[in-house]
């Protein structure tokens, strides 16, 4: 497999917060893995592993390379990993 690039799936805005405010720091919804963009191993590729779509995460800025004996995932996040990839790094 290919390097692993970590990504944020963000949760929407609030409608009626106004930019700059404390809202545009959204929570994490979902923490996914996707496989990095070819010849590019910092970017992300298209999709994630589980099938989403990238185009509107976020990249982490911790990635599995840095770390190669921790989990995929940033630790903070442990409780909205994405199951569906997880299971497939695990495989």
């Amino acid at each position: 497999m290919s390097e692993i690039v970590v990504v944020y799936e963000l949760d929407k805005p609030i409608a009626g917060d106004s930019p700059g405010t404390a809202a545009e720091a959204r929570p994490v919804r979902r923490v996914h893995a996707a496989p990095s963009a070819p010849g590019a191993p910092s970017a992300t590729g298209p999709r994630t592993l589980c099938g989403k779509d990238t185009f509107a995460m976020e990249t982490a800025s911790r990635q599995p390379a840095e770390h190669p004996t921790a989990s995929w995932y940033p630790p903070e996040y442990a409780s909205v990993v994405c199951s569906d990839c997880d299971a497939v790094i695990k495989t």
